[in-house]
């Protein structure tokens, strides 16, 4: 059953894919090819750079910077996180902070990086911790409050060891919210580090398109875009195979009732 369902969600999607695909050629055939280049252009042009080394490095490059900023906010958040749900007198300080910083645009933080910062990817690394911090430090914090009260004082019953308690109690509750929050932040960290790459960034996928713009190469635009979304879903399907697998117990549970 569950494989006919993901067959047909398969089948959906493809579909709109295709649907979308043809219209963008018929628009081809009225437009010229710096507006609407032909399907089979763009499809060469990311073909190209895919088996390019010097241009696939460009992508490498950008998801290095992805994977760096992404993991270095979800271990400061995580950690702000532990002490938050420690200390409610934190939480009275720490909140209004989290949710100022959440509410400064991109852009803004890649202004201040380059002032504050020399160095390019640091400058990447800070924009990148900065716009991404506040969304995982909220999401493993409710991760943490959402947790059994009950079964807490049940688990400290047997008086486990810290490591015993966080395998029984606390990874089962915060994993599939920690998941949650790296496929989320994820579509979120490729925005901006296309923009930090717009600005001040030597290469990279943000550096190419900003390098297509300026020859007004909308098939390179697209197919430099292209690299990036397939980047984002490949690891985003990765993720969810990683909760299937960890979360398998539910599996079992769903057949046992």
């Amino acid at each position: 059953m569950r494989l006919k369902q993901r067959l047909t969600r398969v089948l959906q999607a493809a579909i709109s894919i295709g649907l979308l695909a043809a219209a963008w050629q018929i628009a081809s055939l009225f437009f010229p090819p710096f507006l609407f280049p032909s399907i089979p252009d763009i499809v060469t042009r990311t073909i190209e750079i895919f088996l390019s080394g010097p241009l696939l490095f460009d992508v490498l490059i950008t998801a290095a910077r992805i994977f760096a900023g992404l993991l270095g906010a979800f271990v400061l958040g995580g950690l702000i996180a532990l002490l938050i749900a420690k200390s409610p007198t934190l939480d009275n300080y720490a909140n209004p902070i989290l949710v100022f910083l959440q509410g400064i645009p991109a852009l803004s933080w890649v202004v201040i990086a380059i002032i504050w910062f020399h160095g390019t990817e640091f400058r990447i690394f800070f924009i990148m911790v900065m716009t991404t911090l506040p969304a995982f430090t909220f999401q493993i914090l409710d991760a943490f409050r959402s947790m059994s009260k009950d079964l807490y004082e049940m688990t400290m019953a047997f008086r486990p060891r810290r490591w015993t308690l966080f395998r029984v109690l606390i990874m089962p509750t915060i994993v599939p919210a920690v998941l949650t929050a790296w496929k989320v932040n994820l579509g979120n960290a490729a925005r901006v580090v296309v923009v930090a790459e717009l600005v001040g960034a030597t290469g990279g996928v943000g550096y190419e398109l900003l390098r297509q713009q300026q020859l007004f190469d909308m098939a390179g635009a697209i197919a430099w875009t292209l690299q990036l979304v397939l980047f984002v879903l490949i690891v985003q399907q990765s993720i969810v195979a990683i909760e299937s697998w960890m979360l398998r117990y539910r599996a079992v549970s769903e057949r046992a009732m």
